[in-house]
């Protein structure tokens, strides 16, 4: 069984910009009027080429998880400032695979699950200090963007935004709709003012 081998580039972090409650009140109206993408997730890049093998493997020898917790829980070491696409982590799978270093187990329900391998425990062990060095990076990354909102906060933010984008692209409101969305907008206002 050959070993893949993780090559390292410089790293691009992603934006860290810090905002007081006014800026960032700011930056949600302009991602609110569709002038941004969605807000859950930073641009740029988190992860150096290869780190995500690394991270996938070791979250999957730490518990056999499949593709959809493996993603919700490099989000939540990553404090919801980023959060990898499906499109990125399940070809990562396949991959890691197809090396040998994890296999399909059963799991409840069509999704796939993964455990690791022997294979893939020596690929860790052999690569510890590059994987203690990435894991201890993202708890850095985490701690700077501590002062950020929590997602769940951005994520409801998002969902707002996506909701209203939604509902005005399938028509006029009447007036009583217009007055029902105002009046919702309004008591949320009202609800975070009482805090």
């Amino acid at each position: 069984m050959h070993r893949f081998h993780f090559h390292r580039e410089a790293a691009h972090s992603p934006d860290r910009r810090g905002h007081s409650g006014h800026e960032f009140a700011h930056e949600f109206v302009r991602h609110a009027m569709g002038r941004h993408g969605g807000m859950g997730r930073r641009r740029g890049r988190v992860f150096d080429q290869g780190d995500l093998r690394y991270v996938l493997l070791q979250l999957i020898a730490d518990k056999p998880s499949h593709g959809y917790e493996l993603i919700k829980d490099i989000e939540e070491r990553l404090g919801g400032a980023y959060s990898p696409s499906p499109g990125i982590v399940y070809p990562t799978l396949t991959l890691l695979e197809e090396l040998g270093y994890i296999s399909a187990v059963q799991s409840e329900g069509a999704r796939k699950a993964y455990e690791i391998t022997e294979e893939g425990r020596k690929a860790l062990a052999e690569n510890k200090r590059t994987v203690d060095d990435i894991f201890q990076r993202i708890s850095e990354h985490a701690e700077r963007f501590g002062a950020q909102p929590p997602h769940q906060i951005l994520r409801a933010m998002e969902n707002l935004r996506v909701a209203l984008r939604l509902r005005l692209e399938r028509g006029k409101l009447s007036d009583a709709q217009i007055a029902d969305v105002a009046a919702a907008l309004d008591a949320a206002a009202q609800t975070l003012d009482r805090e």
